[in-house]
């Protein structure tokens, strides 16, 4: 990958050694770099194969000529990794390997559309990859999604790189230039690595700075904060907005989207893109298309059928009689919650994990049809009294515990189709070790309790 040319001979110190960081170390090394690899985590580093990497050391990081941190090291807050405060006291540059692989992406003759936003980015993105493939583009996805980048294979044959993008990522990008950026939405989120709603706007922002007049941005102006930024890219670059108001470039009229240029799609009959925020992926989606030249309204519908919802977003993982499980464990915050909250049809809602900060009045006006709130974790207090009163609730010791009620309550409801809803509304990690692994248990359990349970109590039936 010619990104990493210019590190030939270079010391290169690479901060965080999970998957994304062992790639760029094992491409730096390809490439000629000397590379010096940090981690804090002792059993991390016993375990890794230093084929021409050598085990760094703070008291060297001032001899580095670059930094390149994985997106989870802090810069900031709560307080910068020590080794990121050696590197600027030094003035040693700290990148990121999305930074460094996206540098070369135009001049190769590829283009790349990036992605962000509080909620929805995944969706997105993974749509737009399909609906790609499906009209016979060649794209590869990554980014914070999918393999990590310098996993990818980039030949000679452009190719349109479809990257999710967080803010961790994007406080780490210096020379970013999509052709094509998407930002879904904001709220409140992160705020204890951004420090603050400004420091997180800032971070998410860095999609646009390197983008120019030959660019395309593309913006929901459904909340405050995205149309504030709409308003600063006006003039900067072009610019499609989606969303629910008058005057945006594709509008969301219920489960039909209206684009400028005649394109219209109705989503009414997608299963997996039920609910208003996969429209809102949607119309994102539709809008990136017609920007690459893919406008054919039956080739999008075409492409739209064939979708399927990615694992732990709105995941349907089992059913029973009249009971399915959702597993939507990717909903790490309020927010987010709140779009299965107000999806599905009888709730039985497990909610819980490590809170983040700003409570849980976001989730107050989707109860509607919240039947029952099983309630796990750090958060299930919190979560209790900002629910009493509003819904029947109860505290389990763990997420099995909360399923087995779950099931039970619901199997016996009798008024029609019951959803067992994981959608935590908080992080994972007082109990797992991440929303991938938290999901993939909801799923386990829940294939488990459907194959050894007796269909005789199905729907209260004897």
């Amino acid at each position: 990958m010619k990104a990493l040319e210019h590190l030939q001979g270079r010391s290169v110190g690479v901060l965080g050694m999970a998957r994304s960081g062992r790639a760029v170390a094992r491409a730096l090394v390809d490439n000629g770099a000397r590379v010096s690899v940090f981690d804090d985590r002792m059993e991390v580093m016993d375990g890794l194969s230093l084929k021409g990497m050598a085990i760094g050391r703070l008291e060297e990081v001032a001899d580095l000529d670059l930094v390149v941190a994985s997106p989870g090291i802090p810069l900031t807050h709560p307080a910068p990794h020590p080794v990121v405060s050696a590197a600027r006291e030094a003035g040693v540059p700290v990148t990121c390997d999305i930074d460094l692989f996206a540098r070369p992406l135009r001049r190769l003759g590829h283009s790349l559309v990036a992605i962000t936003g509080t909620n929805g980015k995944s969706t997105t993105t993974a749509l737009v990859h399909h609906l790609l493939l499906s009209a016979g583009r060649r794209t590869a996805i990554g980014g914070n999604i999918g393999l990590p980048v310098f996993e990818l294979k980039v030949g000679a044959t452009p190719t349109i790189f479809v990257f999710e993008l967080s803010s961790f990522q994007l406080d780490l990008c210096e020379t970013l230039r999509p052709d094509i950026a998407v930002w879904m939405n904001l709220t409140p989120d992160h705020l204890d690595r951004h420090g603050d709603l400004a420091g997180y706007v800032h971070a998410k922002s860095r999609i646009f700075a390197g983008m120019g007049d030959e660019d395309l941005a593309i913006v929901c102006t459904d909340d405050e904060p995205s149309r504030e930024v709409a308003a600063t890219l006006d003039g900067r670059m072009g610019l499609r907005t989606f969303g629910r108001s008058d005057g945006v470039d594709c509008r969301i009229e219920g489960e039909r989207l209206a684009c400028a240029g005649g394109g219209a799609h109705d989503l009414s009959d997608l299963p997996s893109l039920r609910g208003a925020h996969n429209v809102d992926n949607a119309a994102a989606a539709a809008l990136v298309l017609g920007a690459l030249g893919v406008d054919d309204s039956s080739a999008i519908r075409k492409g739209l059928l064939g979708f399927r919802s990615l694992p732990h977003r709105a995941e349907e993982v089992a059913g029973f009689g009249h009971v399915r499980f959702i597993n939507d464990s990717k909903a790490t915050n309020p927010v987010s919650a709140t779009r299965s909250l107000s999806t599905y049809p009888n709730i039985f809602w497990i909610a819980g994990g490590k809170p983040k900060p700003g409570g849980f009045a976001d989730v107050l006006p989707f109860l509607g049809e919240v039947r029952h709130a099983y309630l796990i974790g750090e958060a299930a207090a919190e979560l209790a009294s900002a629910l009493a009163g509003r819904v029947p609730l109860s505290e389990h010791a763990d997420m099995a515990a909360a399923m087995r009620a779950a099931f039970a309550d619901a199997r016996t409801f009798t008024d029609g189709e019951a959803t067992v809803l994981l959608s935590p509304a908080c992080a994972s990690f007082d109990q797992f070790a991440s929303y991938e692994e938290r999901g993939d248990r909801f799923r386990e359990i829940a294939r488990e309790m459907v194959a050894n349970a007796s269909p005789g109590l199905v729907g209260g039936a004897a």
